[in-house]
């Protein structure tokens, strides 16, 4: 069967086996024949609260908070429905906010192909810093414990708008809501808190699951000390359509998305696999090494104990550079060693988190690596297997695993969770040698 892989912005077409593949792909949903009639639809007939014009006065200060370039939000089409809502409120009162968590600051030309160069040019933009202090005020600390540090652009505004799409997430159950003030503009010791090893080693820590779920607890319970006013959440499609729209109290639309995109998005399985074909969702997700983690863990799901995942990212922007992913990496001989490392008690240092799954996941099963812009070296440095040829590695590794080994392939990656009927599929973590 020919199989299009979502790769860079291109994509990677494969054949693979007809007999032993099986291709577990998110429930198509058409996207939205007319967007912006049906954004402004729930902007005007929200769930919990009142229409968003309606909340917002003329001599307002407003901050409206929205995806980085590592997400596929369609900010660029969501953007003017909003600011079309606040016509009232001058453009100098609105300040548009770029929720990049702990990840580096976006270009001037990111920026003006997330948003428009027309918004770039007329509105105040500011790139989140996590890392700087000054930009940042004290909150409170949540029910665990940990301190809360927001983004003063945040905290000023007397109006708060949250943008963001809902997806599963790897540890935070769905993205989206809440999540975009916390990771999206906290600073730094509060994502580390959100991140630290024991909330992630939690076997409700995983996809899909909120009730219960440590890190989404903490996220709520952050966004409840400094509430937005108003949240508008997406959910797309694989060409990157939204499909469906919530708008309103974030604490009320967003379960409504959640449970919604769990209906859509998540797939159960029967039995695991012995290899397992995954992608990390295409471009703008699959920019660098970090990002490609949720790719395999969304294949490590589904991959029996010793199988083998294959996972094709582009990586265009390398590890990346940015951030402690790489010296994590390359201060350790193998995963195991990486683990025990992270959860040495006292402990932490940003991207652990992403370290301490990716271990995770290679004491369950071997993980290799197609990518355009990392050369072996590099790859195997971060302790994976290279590969050129993608029909060739699975080839290989079906006859490695014998004539009855069966393959999954995610194509479009963590856009689609499987899971094993009966269970949640969580990976927990492995004994370490």
């Amino acid at each position: 069967m020919r199989v299009n892989l979502a790769y860079g912005r291109s994509g990677l077409a494969v054949s693979l086996p007809d007999e032993r593949t099986t291709v577990i792909e998110p429930a198509y949903l058409p996207g939205l024949p007319d967007e912006a009639a049906a954004l402004r639809r729930v902007l005007r007939q929200p769930a919990g609260s009142l229409p968003l014009a309606a909340q917002v006065k003329a001599t307002d200060s407003v901050v409206i908070v929205f995806c980085d370039v590592t997400r596929p939000m369609p900010t660029r089409r969501v953007l003017p429905v909003i600011l079309e809502e606040l016509a009232h409120v001058p453009a100098g009162r609105i300040t548009l906010l770029n929720a990049t968590g702990t990840h580096r600051a976006n270009t001037q030309a990111e920026l003006a192909e997330m948003l428009g160069p027309e918004i770039v040019s007329r509105y105040r933009i500011v790139n989140h810093d996590a890392r700087a202090q000054e930009t940042l005020a004290y909150v409170g600390r949540t029910p665990r414990g940990g301190p809360v540090w927001l983004d003063r652009a945040y905290l000023a505004a007397s109006v708060r708008i949250l943008t963001g799409f809902i997806e599963p997430h790897f540890f935070a159950g769905f993205s989206g809501g809440p999540k975009m003030i916390a990771p999206g503009v906290a600073g730094l010791e509060t994502v580390l808190h959100l991140h630290s090893a024991s909330l992630i080693a939690d076997p409700r820590a995983t996809w899909g699951i909120t009730a219960g779920n440590p890190i989404h607890d903490e996220i709520r319970a952050i966004a409840r000390l400094a509430p937005p006013t108003f949240a508008l959440d997406v959910a797309l499609n694989k060409e990157h359509r939204i499909t469906v729209a919530w708008a309103g109290d974030v604490f009320t639309s967003h379960p409504q998305g959640c449970d919604f995109v769990q209906r859509t998005a998540m797939q159960p399985v029967a039995a695991p696999f012995d290899v397992v074909l995954t992608t990390n969702g295409g471009y703008p997700l699959d920019q660098n090494l970090y990002q490609a983690v949720k790719g395999m863990s969304a294949a490590a799901l589904v991959v029996r104990q010793g199988g083998a995942i294959l996972c094709a990212a582009e990586c265009r922007d390398g590890l990346p550079e940015h951030g402690n992913y790489k010296d994590l990496l390359h201060a350790s001989r193998n995963p195991a060693e990486m683990l025990a490392r992270i959860q040495t008690p006292g402990f932490s240092v940003p991207d652990q988190w992403q370290t301490q799954i990716q271990a995770q996941i290679q004491l369950k099963a071997k993980v290799l690596l197609k990518n355009s812009y990392l050369s072996p070296d590099q790859v195997r440095a971060a302790h994976l297997e290279p590969v050129d040829d993608v029909e060739r590695a699975i080839a290989r590794l079906l006859a490695e695993y014998g004539p009855s080994a069966r393959l999954c392939v995610l194509p479009q990656g963590p856009q689609t969770i499987p899971y094993l009927a009966g269970g949640n599929g969580h990976i927990s973590p492995a004994p370490v040698a």
